[in-house]
């Protein structure tokens, strides 16, 4: 049996697809307020309550679990408590529950190292250092991983994209609507994966013997930089959009009236100054050697294949009109 968390969520729910897809028993820990709502899972896929937040029924949940692939987490959030408490605290809850006699898997971040270095890349060694409450939240998580269950695979995506996604949408809604913004001061590389790649990376770390004990990278090998990006997107959807340069100053005043919305809405949101300072880093790029010659895993799925697929996924569910 597998347990996953976060499988209502963007990457959580490809997994489950993938994995009901294969037969596999599985289990989906889910809110009590998502049971009671009766939110649709996979054909085949048990739903069982629990709290991460505060551990309520994670012992239950994971009994009988041979695997547990923990993919739930804090991605924008009020405060920084709110952080520690959606991916620090609930990572330990679980790995608690877990006990040692079952194959963890926890799903980290790019986040935990910070930006790369000029010209380069960082690898599972690096120093880790982290900009962001987010991404100190998931270090201080995988050290928590490390303490209680040695043997735990931690794994380190970068961004994300692809069907169902909202982290990268607002960007490529931006342009369908013929409007680029992008952050003076220089062209920036980031390190992508597409959604169904990472599935793959996940669960070959799930299973490999050699995983155990491990972190890992799991991204396409290639960077990308933000104008390939943009001019992919703008390609498939036939637009030609005016690019707005924004300087630094204006990009920070952006976040921080961002913040004051989320504030007076009670509702975070992917904008703020700390999000602004990732944003301006020149490079978030990562090595993905360990995992092709351990895991045997390498992302197949091209940055303008995959957007492809995002965006006619994108159109059919009337995210975007092109």
């Amino acid at each position: 049996m597998i347990l996953v968390t976060g499988g209502t969520g963007f990457i959580g729910s490809h997994l489950l697809d993938r994995l009901a897809d294969a037969g596999e028993p599985v289990r989906a820990l889910v809110r009590p307020t998502t049971v009671r709502r009766k939110t649709a899972l996979p054909r085949g896929v048990e739903a069982v309550s629990g709290d991460l937040a505060t551990g309520e029924g994670l012992a239950e949940a994971a009994r009988g679990a041979g695997t547990i692939i923990h993919i739930a987490g804090v991605l924008k959030a009020l405060t920084p408590e709110d952080y520690y408490r959606g991916n620090t605290r609930a990572t330990e809850n679980l790995a608690r529950a877990a006990g040692r006699g079952t194959r963890f898997v926890h799903v980290s971040s790019l986040a935990v190292c910070g930006p790369s270095p000029a010209d380069g890349s960082v690898n599972e060694d690096s120093e880790t250092r982290p900009l962001t409450h987010y991404g100190k939240s998931k270090l201080e998580a995988e050290r928590i991983v490390r303490s209680l269950l040695p043997q735990a695979v931690i794994v380190r995506p970068p961004v994300v994209y692809g069907p169902r996604d909202t982290g990268v949408f607002p960007l490529l809604k931006s342009i369908s609507r013929g409007v680029a913004l992008q952050i003076a001061g220089g062209e920036r590389w980031l390190s992508f994966i597409y959604v169904r790649d990472l599935v793959d990376g996940i669960l070959a770390a799930s299973t490999s013997p050699q995983a155990l004990g491990r972190t890992y990278f799991l991204s396409h090998a290639q960077p990308v930089n933000w104008s390939h990006l943009r001019e992919a997107a703008a390609g498939i959807m036939r637009r030609k959009p005016l690019v707005l340069r924004v300087p630094m100053s204006a990009a920070y005043g952006i976040g921080y009236l961002a913040e004051r919305w989320s504030a007076l809405t009670r509702t975070p949101g992917m904008v703020s100054r700390e999000k602004i300072a990732e944003a301006t880093c020149a490079r978030w790029v990562c090595d993905t050697s360990r995992a092709a010659t351990e895991l045997g895993f390498e992302a197949k799925t091209s940055l303008d294949a995959g957007l492809a697929e995002t965006l006619a996924w994108y159109k059919e569910a009337g995210w975007v009109k092109y």
